[in-house]
Formats: structure tokens, sequence, C-alpha cells
């Protein structure tokens, strides 16, 4: 079955969801992360078929997430490492974590402990603003229109806010109108 491409989407969700949003993917990379590197060792802990699995890295190898390094010339072998575009991912994969141990829990509780290694407090991700560093939520941010906003698929309804029309670039002067909704709490 051949998923949607969001190639064309003009979002930042959906281009990284045109790298990253194959099903096989987050758990790739989750295992590359956690120190599986080698192709049979993650086919073996995954289950996954040897032919999705090549398809999936040589993906994301193309994409410029995962690098692949030779450990052995003959026969030829690769191990898979995250690049730093793919260890920038890490902290979005703990997050859909966080929000799985506490949406959709496997029986027995989460599978996994996150602990800082900087002060050995177990914790959970939570997205926090670069600015002040506090905790936000929906109900703490308001979306506005970028250098990019273009009306296009993925930003219509972002574009119709703002007064952006069809083959219109956005203005991205702090003037622009606000997108979303303002909440106070």
């Amino acid at each position: 079955m051949q998923r949607t491409s969001f190639a064309e989407m003009h979002c930042s969700i959906g281009q990284s969801l045109e790298r990253i949003g194959e099903w096989w993917t987050p758990l790739i990379m989750r295992d590359l992360h956690l120190g599986l590197h080698r192709f049979d060792d993650i086919a073996e802990n995954l289950g996954i078929s040897r032919n999705l699995l090549t398809r999936r890295l040589d993906a994301l190898v193309t994409d410029g997430i995962v690098e692949r390094r030779a450990y052995q010339e003959r026969p030829p072998r690769h191990e898979y490492h995250l690049t730093e575009a793919g260890r920038d991912l890490v902290p979005v994969l703990m997050a859909l974590m966080a929000w799985g141990d506490k949406w959709a829990t496997p029986e027995g509780g989460p599978p996994v402990r996150l602990v800082h290694r900087e002060c050995g407090a177990e914790f959970t991700p939570q997205v926090c603003c670069s600015g002040c560093g506090r905790p936000v939520s929906t109900a703490d941010v308001q979306a506005l229109p970028g250098p990019g906003a273009a009306y296009g698929p993925g930003t219509k309804v972002l574009a119709r806010r703002s007064g952006i029309a069809p083959g219109q670039d956005h203005d991205p002067s702090p003037s622009g109108r606000e997108i979303g909704h303002s909440h106070s709490g």
C-alpha cells in the first residue's frame, strides 16, 4: 500500500512527516539511539522484514538523518548511526513516548524510564519555551505567520487567517496579523 506523500505540503510538520512519517521509522530511530547500529540487530529487535528495513534505512540516509559507516570490508558490512539531524529528532521521540505513557500506556506501565545524566533525576519530557524555559501547552501558544508562510497545501488555514491570497507570499514583519487563539491562564 502506497502512503500519501507530503512533499508538496507547505508545512514544516508535513515536510518532517515526509522524512520520518513511515510507521517503522521512529522505531528504527529509537533503536539507533538506544545503541543498536547493525542491520541484523535492528531487524531482529523490531521483527521487521529485511527488505522493509533496507528501504527505511536507505531513505533515512538519503535524507541525512542517519549515516552509514563501514565496519567490515569483506564482505562489506555497515553500521547505522544518527546524524546531527537524527539526534535532534530524539527529543521529539521522547515527547511522543511521554504522550504514549500518559494516553496509550502498554499493560504493566511505561516500558522505559528516562534519567537525566547531568542531575540523575528521572523525568518526563515536556516542551518548554526557548525564551524563558517554562513548559508550554496549547493554551500558552500563539501561532503567527513565519517568513515562509504561503497559501498552499497544509497552510491554507494559516494563510486565510492572515490575509495571504493564493500566489502571494507573507510579509514577515512583526506587524503581521496574529494567527490562532490567545488564552490566558
